[in-house]
């Protein structure tokens, strides 16, 4: 192993350490040994039921890019998988940074523009903003009932209803951001214009800036070829937010000797997922960080969890959700001999070249 890696893994390491201590050290008791006993209660049942939805959801997520390629190539969903399973596994390793792997690889092996499949990447993420948002606000606003007496909103009644505010500002955001979308889609150029004229007033750059962003905004929309298109990619990410929801409900119920882990019902598991994906904005390579420490978090001061079944459930989750990819993806780029750092560097440089050629145009 070369001094870069060890120093790097050095850096993990303390980092990982250093998230657990001060989550554990918000306690005031935490026994090691009753984490541990736990842990090793859990269901493997349960854990690979589990980690097999979380595999229909790469599939799934091949089939939604495979319908975003439809305007420039008909790809099959079956040569998208191991883009996917490699994207993601560069993700769960390289942190942000291996986020364009993915769009790289389906550009180099469908023979297209890295700027075109960066466009279709910013679509993906506005269905999946988009889907969860919509998913998220729904449970909140139909469960409302039954998530107020949650043990953490039963002594924060004002929590609850800050938390039901919340659900329906992201439901009205949804809808606005559709009509936005809507809009730019019919015609962008106008759109783009109206846009940056409002910071143009400050800036005459900064409306440049939005200006050029909207209408990049409207050229990605384009990949979406037509409205049963559309509607097919509305199922597919409400179907692969629903699935992860599934997963979460399964790894939980594997700690079906708690009493509180098996009574979590799936409205529930939608609430703590929420909590998960909102910590997983602060992302560190491999060991995430905000999104463990969220989950861990809910789960004791929401859902009445020990903090022992806390810490395993948390570090269960991340484990079977996010870090599961790890040994298909690496058995992958083994077979087909490529590297993830290298993959990593190699897309960034096109990502950085085609927004270089973009800027001239």
């Amino acid at each position: 192993m070369s001094k870069k890696k060890i120093f790097i893994s050095a850096v993990v390491l303390t980092l990982l350490a250093a998230l657990v201590y001060l989550q554990i050290r918000t306690w005031q008791r935490f026994d090691w040994q009753k984490f541990w006993a736990v842990t090793k209660e859990t269901s493997f049942a349960y854990l690979l039921l589990g980690t097999a939805l979380i595999y229909i959801d790469y599939v799934l997520r091949a089939l939604r890019w495979k319908i975003l390629l439809r305007p420039v190539c008909q790809a099959r969903t079956s040569q998208l998988v191991a883009p996917t399973l490699i994207g993601f596994t560069g993700l769960a390793l390289l942190g942000r940074p291996g986020e364009f792997i993915r769009p790289y690889l389906i550009a180099r092996r469908q023979g297209l523009s890295m700027s075109s499949q960066a466009a279709v990447w910013t679509v993906e993420r506005i269905f999946d903003s988009g889907a969860f948002a919509l998913m998220t606000s729904v449970n909140i606003l139909i469960a409302g009932a039954q998530l107020k007496t949650l043990p953490g909103f039963v002594h924060a009644p004002k929590a609850f209803l800050e938390f039901q505010i919340s659900g329906a500002v992201l439901l009205v955001g949804v809808a606005t951001v559709a009509l936005f979308a809507y809009l730019v889609k019919k015609n962008p150029e106008r759109i783009a214009d109206f846009m940056g004229r409002i910071p143009g007033r400050i800036s005459e750059h900064a409306g440049q800036a939005v200006s050029h962003r909207v209408q990049a905004f409207g050229k990605g929309l384009n990949t979406i070829q037509d409205l049963k298109s559309f509607f097919q990619l509305c199922g597919l990410s409400l179907a692969i937010w629903l699935i992860i929801g599934f997963s979460y409900l399964a790894v939980i119920h594997a700690y079906q000797l708690h009493r509180h882990a098996a009574e979590m019902s799936f409205s529930n598991v939608l609430l703590l997922t929420a909590a998960s994906v909102v910590g997983g904005v602060l992302q560190l390579p491999v060991v995430g960080g905000g999104s463990q420490l969220a989950t861990i978090g809910v789960l004791h001061g929401v859902f009445a969890f020990s903090p022992e079944l806390s810490t395993s459930c948390g570090m269960m989750l991340w484990l079977v959700t996010f870090m599961s990819v790890i040994p298909a993806g690496l058995s992958l780029t083994h077979r087909e001999h490529v590297s993830l750092t290298r993959l990593e560097e190699e897309s960034e440089a096109e990502t950085m070249e085609g927004k270089a050629l973009e800027a001239r145009k």
